[in-house]
């Protein structure tokens, strides 16, 4: 943020860069204030798109070249976000019952989060621990995490360069 700033700022003349508009001018503390507020707002969104792209391809099935194994989708279903600390939520599926996961748990985490928050992602079920040792769902997605944010703030980069 600050390169950014600081490649907008002509020090000989003391100008902001493409406005004209000279520094002991208090408009500068307003575009410099509408700049840092930009650079949040796209920060967020890298953030939370990154993240959840990270999380689908952890809950990724194998019959569709991922890593999750699906016998009732309990597994599958009992993942959770939670901002703060390690989400909750059932261990066992006792009468073996078909689980669908639809993702809304996670959509609302990340439309609730902010910058400096702690976003946790995780599965209550019992076994979790077991299959990830296994499978290594959640491992395969974390090692693409560069990748992946790599990803997103090209096309945050594309979208806002049209």
């Amino acid at each position: 943020m600050i390169t950014d700033i600081q490649k907008r700022i002509n020090a000989s003349t003391g100008v902001f860069r493409g406005t004209g508009t000279n520094l002991n001018n208090k408009s500068f503390t307003k575009q410099l204030d509408t700049i840092i507020l930009d650079t949040k707002e796209k920060m967020l969104a890298m953030m939370r798109q990154s993240l959840q792209e990270t999380v689908e391809m952890m809950q990724i099935p194998l019959s569709r070249g991922g890593r999750m194994r699906i016998d009732t989708g309990f597994l599958r279903s009992s993942g959770a976000a939670n901002l703060g600390g390690l989400p909750i939520g059932p261990s066992e599926n006792p009468e073996k019952l078909p689980h669908v996961w639809n993702g809304g748990n996670l959509e609302l985490t990340l439309a609730n989060m902010q910058i400096g928050d702690s976003f946790y992602w995780g599965w209550t079920a019992r076994y979790a621990k077991y299959r990830e040792t296994y499978d290594g769902f959640m491992e395969a997605a974390l090692q693409n995490w560069q990748k992946t944010v790599d990803s997103v703030i090209t096309r945050i980069k594309s979208r806002l360069s049209k």
